[in-house]
């Protein structure tokens, strides 16, 4: 278990966590009382792995069925005492500086040029629309809910989160709107369903662009709402307002200002764009390596001062910062539950394997988000200081406003 059991010494300072090694020896690592979860691993190799790549290992030992749970311990329980001693992992000197090492080429591991970013949103977006309805809500809406009550359900939170996005692109009769990255739609189409505007919306899944130009057809909008497989790059039209959910953190930090510079070049000085997107509390990083090899390649979720960085080199306002914290914890909480529900059918689908990868990334990622550094923020920029009210009352009004008239028009869930 060498050099693995002195890491695991330094690791856990909160909690306990017992090891049943391949020959059925435990070892046990313990701080401050808290959760106690106890693990078994059958792959000797695995003492070695889990100390040079952590995060990756683990993943992967679980897929293959290599790390496993006893005592009526279970992933999730594994996943939070993780996340919960994650930062004395961090300051482990072996972690330390093959960090400072991997830090080097963050940049390689955030590719996304034209091409290649269509890649890389195919290996997770195109995994097939039967796939996502097993555990998003009914209208599969793929990003961070708003839950204004937990007793809210996973439909109503949705549903929630496209009205406050809604308020803060203070729509008006005629206007044309950019949805960048619009999954599969229902973003766009509740816009239309609210507002006399436009909507053009571009993704780069073949998968997600069909199923929304049927539901736009279906919805009797496909007059008002388009949807289009191209890169936002070479959209090269102008919009009155710009909104772009889920997205971002498939950029890359070496392509925001590009990003933010086309941002700036497809609005009028009075347009307004509105940023939802995942970010984290801490200092600029790397992505999970386990995460980028399995489920988003090339994707980064941002420190905030990444953002501004870019944001102000490009000549654009901020003119309104919301955070949602918690609430995309509760997001892939539902998900997982959903998931969990169906993996029968996802293993008819698949195979075994990839249940298990998928169980390991929703529940992981609810753990960044519920003891770990992860947040959504909601970023309202412009050219103009003035574009949007200068009282943050509007978000609240419109939001009430936007609820009576989906009553009027009867807009089900």
């Amino acid at each position: 278990m060498f050099p693995l059991s002195h890491m695991m010494k330094s690791f856990i300072r909160k909690g306990r966590l017992t090891v049943i090694d391949a020959d059925g020896k435990r070892h046990v690592f313990a701080g401050t009382p808290g959760l106690e979860v106890t693990m078994r691993l059958t792959d000797k190799r695995l003492y070695r792995t889990l100390v040079f790549n952590p995060e990756l290992a683990a993943g992967e030992a679980y897929m293959d069925g290599t790390m496993r749970f006893e005592d009526g311990s279970t992933l999730r329980d594994f996943l939070r005492l993780f996340s919960i001693n994650r930062l004395s992992l961090g300051s482990y000197p072996l972690q330390k500086a093959l960090r400072a090492i991997k830090m080097r080429f963050r940049k390689r591991q955030q590719s996304n040029v034209k091409g290649e970013a269509q890649k890389n949103v195919a290996h997770h977006y195109d995994l097939g629309n039967d796939f996502y309805r097993l555990f998003l809500d009914e209208n599969m809406l793929y990003s961070c809910a708003y839950f204004r009550d937990s007793g809210e359900t996973l439909e109503e939170a949705q549903r929630n989160k496209l009205r406050l996005l809604a308020s803060k692109l203070c729509l008006a009769d005629g206007m044309r709107v950019l949805d960048i990255g619009c999954g599969w739609g229902d973003l766009a189409l509740y816009l239309a369903k609210l507002e006399n505007v436009h909507v053009t919306g571009v993704t780069l899944s073949k998968e997600q662009q069909k199923l929304a130009s049927e539901r736009a057809r279906q919805a009797g909008l496909s007059d008002r709402v388009t949807f289009e497989l191209r890169d936002y790059r070479d959209v090269d039209d102008r919009f009155d307002r710009i909104v772009s959910v889920g997205m971002f953190e498939h950029v890359g930090v070496q392509h925001y200002d590009e990003f933010f510079g086309h941002l700036n070049d497809l609005m009028p000085d009075h347009g307004i764009a509105v940023l939802h997107s995942i970010g984290h509390m801490s200092p600029p990083g790397m992505a999970s390596p386990w995460l980028r090899k399995y489920i988003f390649p090339g994707a980064y979720s941002p420190a905030l001062s990444e953002v501004f960085d870019s944001v102000e080199r490009n000549s654009l306002w901020v003119m309104d910062l919301e955070f949602l914290r918690v609430h995309y914890a509760t997001t892939l909480a539902h998900w997982a539950e959903r998931f969990e529900k169906n993996r029968e059918r996802v293993i008819a689908m698949y195979d075994e394997r990839f249940a298990r990868m998928w169980e390991f990334y929703l529940i992981s990622a609810e753990m960044m988000f519920r003891t770990g550094s992860q947040l959504v923020f909601h970023m309202q920029m412009s050219r103009k200081r003035d574009a949007a009210p200068i009282v943050r009352d509007y978000i609240t009004d419109k939001q009430r406003e936007y609820l009576e008239r989906e009553k009027a028009l009867n807009l089900t869930l």
